[in-house]
């Protein structure tokens, strides 16, 4: 009898061991595809990502453009008359064409200002556009 259980024990243990020697081909093939699916995926959003990055950057001048522009009609001491200045500004070895809109508000105190910024000086495209409001301190 104790020969017997001596017999299954080694018989458990060594069932065990071959066991956990290691991975089945199948195993190996299921972790291949999840890995390869995981890469292909991967390397497919850091490659629309690249193709994004020169309209980021062309995004990211203009509104500079932009904000330069809105500081400097901000600052001005005096309240602004109504219509449209043209400009151009370069920036990063390009030339920025940008159009300043002064509107009338429901507020006689109040103006807005937009700002509108285009690659091409005949403002097809607009790239970047902000606006603000300026208070007349007279009134």
């Amino acid at each position: 009898m104790v020969s017997l259980s001596t017999n299954i024990r080694s018989s458990i243990r060594s069932f065990r061991y071959n066991k956990a020697k290691g991975m089945t081909l199948l195993e190996v093939i299921v972790a291949l595809a999840v890995f390869s699916i995981a890469a292909v995926s991967i390397t497919k959003s850091l490659g629309e990502q690249m193709a994004n990055m020169p309209i980021l950057e062309q995004r990211t001048y203009a509104q500079w453009v932009a904000d330069n522009v809105m500081v400097d009609a901000r600052l001005e001491p005096k309240f602004p008359d109504l219509g449209k200045k043209d400009g151009q500004a370069e920036l990063a070895g390009k030339e920025w064409y940008w159009r300043k809109e002064v509107v009338k508000t429901t507020d006689d105190k109040f103006r807005m200002i937009r700002v509108s910024v285009s690659d091409d000086e005949r403002y097809e495209r607009i790239v970047a556009q902000v606006s603000s409001y300026v208070l007349n301190q007279d009134k």
